[in-house]
């Protein structure tokens, strides 16, 4: 009778709601804050530092061409945020299974021992009463598992959250440094061009060079190995902008690899072809311009200084054969190499390239064609040696073409000169018409000395046409946005005894040439730039009717 008097269901009842009891007691009593603690401990653990000297499996090694280490928030933070994961989720599991179900109720409560201390209760009621608490302590397992993954996703997607608001910021950052760069280049006209032959290609960053290790950097710039500073894998920081520093490493051309002036990236660079043909007096010109440049910086606040070790050693060269000979040697090898100088009035300054090519270089479409600087100038000084002109020359008596001869007159007249590559000009560098012309009439103390032609006074394009060269001065009018004229000596402004006087005109193209690029050196020159610009043209295309003044006064003035 009393066997039918139990209730199966009614024990279930009770033993499922003491499971339950139990399992949601010991759930939220214990077991879900101690799976929560470790899951985080195990997580901090994935982004704490390890102890120097060892090695970390959390770090990926860079194995990319930039000899530097990405960024912490480019690539190593998203591994440790996954090892944080994996941490954190490995614990839980490693909890549910292995301690709690497989060791806590499996081997011990179902056995009768102790769920802490593993010991065997020491009867049988109490190895019973073990065994009851079993299912509950499993229920509890599997509830705190449950929530502790739950919570712990919660906080996976806050902190992820937060690695995303730092990463936007970061791109912020390096957004803004780059576009502050761009526009800070923009307004100061800045544009890098290697100043090299066989290369004069434009970039928009040259490859930098760590000050410990060498190591060529070609990225360094705010992105993903740093936004204000990258560290090099020799472990020195380097800074990513202008503003922060960058202008005193140094640089090299990222095509040619060949070593930049610091100036490059950081001044608006003028590019100034010296165009004239074989024995014209280019490089006596080039070396009277680098006197006159030095005079009238003794003269006024124009500052002069060589860009590199490698400028000032050519100029001195120069300086050296001019004053032992009196001549300067003839321009040799193909394309030349841009003579840097850096050239400032007030707080602006230019990094001014001048070229001196060989005249054989630019004598036909071909060679014009291989001349990569002329796409890339800013100006033209043209270097014009009347002598050579057939027309001249017919002019001249008897004495004076031997007079002529002893000057050395250049293979071309200046209008055959023009017309070879001029053409290729425009082709190159499609903007022709937006150029200003500094046309410099060479050898004037040996035109000084011919009794057959007038002197050179009074207006230089005036002269030129009276001499029969009016063509030269009706297409430049028409060719360039501007043409001014001069007429030099380099002989008179070089060598010993030279001329202040000779020196300074003989600067004079490349200031206004200069002045044109918003450097307020106009005033050097005797004409202030808007009168300048208002006559340029009008003179050039009147200059067939004008007539030289009456006048020993050597003029330069259009």
């Amino acid at each position: 009778m009393g066997a039918d008097m139990v209730d199966p269901a009614l024990i279930a009842r009770i033993l499922g709601t003491l499971t339950g009891v139990i399992g949601v007691a010991v759930c939220l009593g214990y077991g879900l804050w101690r799976f929560l603690a470790l899951a985080l401990s195990a997580a901090w653990a994935a982004f704490r530092p390890r102890p120097p000297g060892g090695s970390d499996p959390r770090i990926v090694p860079y194995t990319g061409p930039e000899p530097a280490r990405p960024a912490y928030w480019a690539g190593q933070m998203w591994l440790d945020a996954r090892f944080a994961g994996q941490a954190a989720a490995l614990t839980v599991w490693y909890l549910l299974t292995r301690h709690w179900l497989g060791e806590v109720v499996r081997r011990r409560l179902l056995r009768g021992r102790n769920g802490q201390t593993g010991a065997l209760a020491d009867n049988g009621f109490g190895r019973l009463l073990l065994r009851l608490l079993a299912p509950g302590t499993a229920l509890a397992a599997v509830l705190s598992a449950l929530l502790a993954s739950v919570l712990l996703a919660g906080v996976a997607l806050f902190f992820a959250v937060q690695l995303v608001l730092v990463v936007l910021a970061v791109l912020a950052a390096v957004l803004a440094g780059r576009t502050a760069e761009r526009l800070w280049k923009l307004v100061l006209g800045i544009r890098m061009k290697c100043p090299y032959p066989g290369c004069y290609r434009p970039f928009p960053l040259a490859v930098h060079l760590c000050p410990g290790c060498g190591a060529a950097h070609r990225e360094l710039r705010p992105g993903a190995f740093g936004a204000l500073r990258h560290v090099c894998r020799c472990g020195r920081g380097l800074p990513t902008t202008l503003m922060t520093g960058r202008r005193g490493l140094a640089a090299r051309c990222p095509h040619c690899d060949r070593s930049l002036p610091p100036a490059v990236g950081t001044t608006r660079v003028v590019h100034l072809p010296l165009i004239g043909g074989t024995s014209a007096g280019k490089t006596m010109l080039l070396a009277a311009m680098l006197e006159g440049l030095r005079s009238w910086s003794h003269a006024s606040r124009l500052t002069i200084e060589y860009a590199s070790p490698d400028d000032l050693r050519e100029a001195n060269t120069l300086g050296r054969q001019l004053n032992s000979t009196g001549w300067t040697l003839k321009t040799q090898g193909g394309q030349p190499r841009a003579l840097m100088l850096l050239v400032g009035y007030g707080r602006r300054r230019r990094l001014l390239y001048l070229y001196d090519p060989m005249g054989e270089s630019l004598r036909d479409a071909d060679t014009t064609r291989g001349q990569g600087y002329l796409a890339h100038a800013d100006g033209v000084l043209l270097v014009t040696d009347v002598l050579a002109a057939p027309v001249v020359r017919r002019a001249l008596h008897a004495g004076d073409t031997e007079r002529a001869e002893a000057a050395r007159p250049a293979d071309l007249g200046p209008v055959e000169t023009y017309a070879g590559f001029t053409g290729e000009l425009q082709g190159l560098g499609g903007r022709r018409g937006r150029l200003p012309v500094a046309a410099v009439v060479t050898k004037r103390d040996a035109l000084d000395r011919l009794d057959s032609l007038p002197r050179p006074t009074g207006p230089v394009e005036a002269w030129l046409t009276a001499i029969g060269l009016d063509e030269l001065v009706r297409v430049l009018g028409h060719d360039f946005a501007a043409a001014r004229y001069w007429v030099v000596s380099a002989r008179a402004a070089t060598g010993a005894g030279a001329l202040d006087t000779e020196q300074r005109r003989a600067a004079e193209p490349v200031l206004w040439l200069l002045s044109r690029t918003g450097l307020r050196v106009g005033r050097l020159t005797g004409t202030r730039q808007d009168a300048m610009d208002a006559r340029d043209r009008p003179r050039a295309r009147g200059a067939r009717d004008a007539r030289p003044a009456d006048s020993n006064e050597r003029s330069n003035t259009p």
